[in-house]
């Protein structure tokens, strides 16, 4: 664009200089040129005065067809389809928070004091029970469901304690409430509003208690041999100076970690002491004295008995993964949960869409709290 301006105004200059040089003198009549037109100095003035004036309009508007081109260039081009932005799915955690403060507070309150449970339900509450006869000393949410859009099944998970009036606690164990949960505001808080920056949310009953969930069986694990306490396994060595040096800080952990294995000891130490009570592996044979070519990999889950700094034993299983190099076992990992067969692993089943009877005929509240 400079460069465009500054030879506009080279040629300006130049055309000036042309005129001051060559004027030719003016007459009454000049002579017709060889084509039979006659040209006039006047004629001359005027042309140049026109060309100049066309070359500075060219220098003016110069900027303004630079922006022009750039924006026509910068713009979306025709006929290439824009993104589609995926909705946010909904997301329980408010809902879910709602539903577990409400079964706390619902426990905890009786007679004289439903004003307690306003902020979760805003309907009408009678109760009879005397307040703080029951406590939730723990709870959690097991499960949440969108039954409807903006509309969630919650169920609590409670460990419920009871009181009498002599002071006396007894525990009733874990319990089971399932609520009904409507949410206002956008995605991210349970709701369905777009743009929407406040949420709200009210139960639209007192909770329900429910049956607890069927108890999965715990599948076959993957480690088929027991090495006992006392074997004298290169990996049964291996496992236990591991483990002493990971819950004692007494050693470093590189003296039983394979090259590039990172691993941290707990720290502080949390135990004085650290004995083997059993260890199960997945290589087949008794006795193995004997380390495998380089490579090998060896599965372990160890039972262990540690001794905390005041005296007391404490029992603890780890799933270690060992590899074979040089003659000798190494730590590879310690991993996140015991290897199970695949075999036992139970079959994933199709989620169900169809909501509960309860959910399916609640109404929602008309005016929930806000948070």
């Amino acid at each position: 664009m400079k460069r465009q301006r500054k030879a506009a105004k080279k040629h300006v200059i130049e055309t000036e200089a042309w005129e001051e040089e060559a004027e030719p003198q003016e007459t009454a009549a000049d002579e017709p040129d060889e084509t039979g037109w006659k040209t006039s100095t006047a004629q001359m003035a005027g042309l140049s005065r026109l060309v100049r004036v066309g070359v500075w309009a060219l220098v003016v508007s110069g900027p303004a067809l630079g922006m022009l081109a750039f924006l026509s260039s910068s713009g979306p081009a025709q006929g290439v389809a824009q993104p589609v932005v995926a909705a946010t799915p909904a997301s329980p955690v408010g809902p879910a928070a709602v539903a577990e403060l409400f079964v706390a507070a619902y426990l905890q309150a009786g007679q004289g004091t439903e004003r307690d449970l306003a902020p979760y339900y805003s309907g009408s509450v009678a109760l009879s029970v005397k307040p703080g006869t029951r406590t939730a000393t723990q709870s959690t949410v097991i499960a949440s469901r969108e039954v409807q859009p903006g509309y969630w099944s919650i169920t609590v998970a409670a460990n419920v304690t009871a009181h009498d009036d002599k002071g006396k606690s007894k525990r009733l164990g874990v319990q089971y409430f399932r609520v009904g949960i409507q949410a206002v505001g956008p995605a991210g808080a349970g709701g369905t509003e777009q743009g929407a920056t406040v949420a709200g949310y009210a139960a639209t009953s007192l909770p329900a208690q429910v049956a607890a969930p069927t108890a999965l069986k715990p599948g076959d694990l993957a480690y088929g041999t027991d090495r006992g306490s006392t074997s004298a396994d290169p990996s049964v060595e291996t496992a236990r100076g591991f483990l002493a040096a990971y819950l004692t800080g007494t050693a470093e952990l590189d003296r039983y970690t394979s090259p590039g294995t990172r691993l941290q000891p707990i720290s502080p130490a949390p135990y004085a002491a650290v004995k083997v009570t059993g260890i199960q592996d997945d290589l087949s044979g008794s006795g193995q004295q004997k380390v495998p070519a380089d490579g090998t990999v060896l599965h372990q889950l160890v039972q262990v008995e540690a001794t905390d700094q005041a005296g007391s034993p404490v029992a603890l299983s780890y799933a270690l993964t060992l590899k074979s190099r040089a003659g000798r076992w190494e730590v590879a990992s310690v991993d996140d949960a015991p290897a199970v067969r695949a075999s036992s692993l139970p079959s994933a089943a199709p989620p169900t869409t169809t909501p509960s009877p309860d959910a399916a005929t609640a109404s929602p509240s008309p005016s929930p709290s806000n948070s």
